[in-house]
């Protein structure tokens, strides 16, 4: 027996508890995994309230990420004793994800955890950090660079925000952190933005084209955050787009992008490939250290993860929630 969360939808109601779960519900796979830490991402929040139909299946373990050590393996890719994480390919959504102190998943979603890095670390940065590092290369595929101007990071507290403009800055981008907690910007300019402005300034409707003022945009918002960021664009800018904190809708028009070659790219992490999230990890263990870790990530224990869940919704979590399981 091991504990877990575990959501429930029946007769009785949407809910999640924590429980005692037997090894031998673990769903289908070929690895089993004794899980040390998993995270609380913002999908995550929603599945644990029921503020969104995350979960497709139930009963369901949430946790869209985790990293643990391979304790049996039916696959040729990994050895008992390899240390490995995950993040994404539906787990935590209609696979039993990671807020458990055991999972059981398909070899191919898993990589090696980088060598430099501790499986609190990993789960610091998690699925928000990784998010953030793929916006990070979009913008450089697009050919994004310090010399060109600004970086936007909207949704500056959170997780992607938090990391992407600490990654940025490392990298020598002079990043404007978006905020709605402006109180707070002295965090925000620790991890390396030199300038915080309040979110309203993007939140609300504006003009098909405004000022050009970024070279890039990270945004992990959408809605009229994502449209005023794409009007603000300089020429030939991108724009990563990679969450829905405002809305999933985009009152936008074309204008930013036929007449000043603005590129949109989306971001998904959840079905990225193997190779892509391998280069992502790795360059994540280049750029993140102790010191960094220490003023984005607070640790707490699985009973503790639903009250937590609902601060995160109410937007009052700063950072990275590390849930430590082992």
């Amino acid at each position: 027996m091991f504990n877990g969360l575990l959501i429930e939808k029946d007769d009785q109601g949407y809910r999640a508890s924590l429980q005692q779960l037997d090894k031998a519900q673990l769903p289908e796979g070929d690895v089993t995994v004794k899980v040390q830490y998993s995270s609380i991402n913002y999908k995550d929040g929603l599945a644990i309230t029921g503020k969104s139909p995350v979960v497709r299946q139930f009963p369901m373990v949430p946790g869209i990420d985790f990293v643990g050590v391979v304790e049996h393996s039916e696959s040729d890719k990994w050895q008992v004793g390899d240390k490995v994480l995950l993040n994404g390919f539906g787990v935590g959504e209609t696979h039993w994800g990671g807020l458990a102190q055991y999972a059981k998943v398909k070899s191919d979603w898993l990589i090696a955890l980088p060598e430099s890095m501790d499986g609190f670390s990993a789960m610091a940065v998690g699925t928000a950090g990784y998010t953030a590092m793929l916006c990070v290369m979009a913008l450089e595929s697009n050919g994004v660079t310090p010399a060109k101007g600004p970086i936007l990071v909207t949704g500056a507290n959170g997780g992607v925000g938090s990391f992407a403009i600490a990654m940025l800055a490392k990298l020598g981008f002079d990043v404007v952190a978006s905020t709605g907690r402006v109180d707070q910007a002295a965090y925000l300019s620790e991890l390396g933005a030199s300038e915080v402005i309040d979110r309203n300034t993007l939140s609300e409707p504006g003009r098909p084209l405004a000022k050009e003022r970024w070279a890039g945009v990270v945004d992990s918002v959408g809605s009229h955050t994502l449209a005023n960021a794409c009007a603000s664009t300089q020429y030939g800018g991108t724009v990563a787009a990679c969450g829905l904190a405002q809305g999933f809708d985009l009152p936008a028009t074309v204008m930013p992008f036929i007449l000043r070659g603005v590129n949109l790219a989306g971001v998904d992490s959840v079905m990225r490939p193997i190779a892509d999230r391998e280069i992502a990890w790795n360059r994540i263990a280049d750029l993140i250290d102790a010191e960094l870790i220490s003023k984005i990530a607070t640790e707490i224990s699985l009973d503790k993860v639903i009250e937590t869940a609902d601060a995160l919704l109410a937007g009052t979590v700063q950072g990275r929630v590390v849930v430590k399981l082992d």
